[in-house]
């Protein structure tokens, strides 16, 4: 679960909110999330910093496709949804990381019912380049996504392109994916796996959950790539009543993925028609690549050395 509720308004519901709210916004910072603006309202000067901090900067001069309208008036943590103009309106929040969370997944809407040729699809997951060639990590909170993404990287032949989201593109014999981000928002206890990269988060402001924006290029000494080509993706769990790790079929991946709503716990919007479309990009993206199931019951090296041997045999 993603930590909080959402509600699905209509526009004259949001344009209610905006009257209500407009006053108490102090900051506005658009973003370029893949190409499209995002723009953020608040009245939260770490959220404005952070931000900035998180995202490539857009021109002022370019129209939104979405707005993130965070404010605090001393209730309780409210997230509201308005689909037509795709605006978020989020009541007292302390936690920067869904409101980066709750941006991506308004693109992601956006993206979905994007109807073109060139349309873009979002994945909750993780994605590192080897050589050219990309690996996908897809899983469940608390499975080892970024543990193992983290792991990765400690080998200078891995490059880093997102550790969050990814965006990819569907070509009749090939997957490009996208970074969706600028810099990671990292964990502190990633260094209580992999020390090496103690100093590095030893130097970022964490926030009261025990995290902060770091820079990409310092963590992993310029191993930054913008996009690759997708070869493998390794779907993960953590079951002791299951095998370590196996090759899956791509029906088999995507009922992994149904059952587990897609690994992403910030959908803006699940019924029917948005779940056809989750799944009909999950299954054409696993017909194309060679996908696998990481159980990582074992020791986080012996899950490492599993899915490393994929990248590098």
């Amino acid at each position: 679960m993603s930590g909080y509720d959402v509600e699905l308004i209509d526009p004259e519901k949001k344009e209610e909110f905006f009257l209500e709210l407009v006053d108490m916004v102090k900051f506005e910072r658009k973003a370029n999330i893949h190409g499209a603006c995002v723009k953020l309202l608040t009245d939260n000067s770490s959220f404005k910093e952070e931000w900035e901090d998180n995202f490539k900067f857009m021109n002022e001069d370019i129209r939104p496709h979405t707005k993130i309208f965070s404010v605090e008036d001393g209730g309780d943590l409210q997230v509201f949804y308005e689909p037509i103009s795709k605006a978020c309106i989020i009541k007292n929040c302390n936690y920067y990381g869904w409101i980066k969370s709750i941006a991506l997944a308004a693109i992601s809407d956006f993206f979905e019912d994007y109807h073109s040729i060139h349309r873009r699809y979002s994945v909750h997951g993780s994605v590192v380049d080897y050589k050219g060639h990309a690996m996908a990590i897809i899983g469940p909170p608390g499975t080892g996504k970024t543990t193992m993404t983290y792991g990765l990287l400690q080998d200078d032949y891995f490059n880093y392109i997102s550790d969050d989201w990814f965006f990819t593109r569907l070509f009749d014999n090939a997957v490009v994916v996208y970074s969706s981000e600028k810099n990671s928002y990292i964990r502190d206890d990633i260094a209580e796996v992999w020390a090496e990269f103690s100093k590095e988060i030893e130097e970022v402001k964490l926030d009261s959950k025990g995290r902060g924006i770091a820079d990409v290029n310092t963590l992993f000494n310029g191993r930054i790539r913008e996009s690759s080509t997708l070869q493998t993706v390794v779907l993960l769990e953590r079951n002791p009543g299951n095998p370590p790790f196996r090759k899956l079929t791509p029906e088999e991946a995507l009922e992994f993925m149904v059952l587990n709503d897609f690994c992403n716990p910030h959908q803006l919007i699940r019924d029917g028609r948005k779940f056809n479309l989750r799944r009909n990009f999950f299954m054409d993206l696993f017909s194309k690549l060679q996908v696998y199931l990481l159980n990582t019951v074992e020791t986080p090296e012996e899950s490492l050395s599993r899915i490393k041997d994929l990248a590098t045999r």
